[in-house]
């Protein structure tokens, strides 16, 4: 099991994490609207990682239960890309 200081190493790299979110947005002269979008995305992508992989023991877990979560979100995520298209 992870210990304290593993746990506040990735609250602090979360914490970072949304506030490059919120960077993205407030600089536009830099960031494009677009290219603020794809970071918000990806920087996303990585907290969601992070937090199931420490927050939720993921991490611990055997690689067929990691394999298997990850199947389930790939799944979600078809879903939802097919649900998009069925509303148009």
């Amino acid at each position: 099991m992870a210990d304290v200081r593993t746990y506040t190493l990735i609250y602090v790299v979360l914490l970072v994490l949304g506030t490059g979110k919120f960077v993205f947005f407030q600089f536009p002269e830099i960031f494009p609207e677009a290219a603020a979008i794809g970071g918000t995305i990806i920087l996303a992508v990585i907290k969601v990682l992070l937090i199931a992989a420490y927050y939720q023991h993921l991490i611990e877990e055997p690689r067929s239960i990691t394999y298997m979560m990850g199947i389930a979100v790939f799944m979600v995520f078809l879903l939802t890309i097919a649900a998009g298209y069925s509303i148009q």
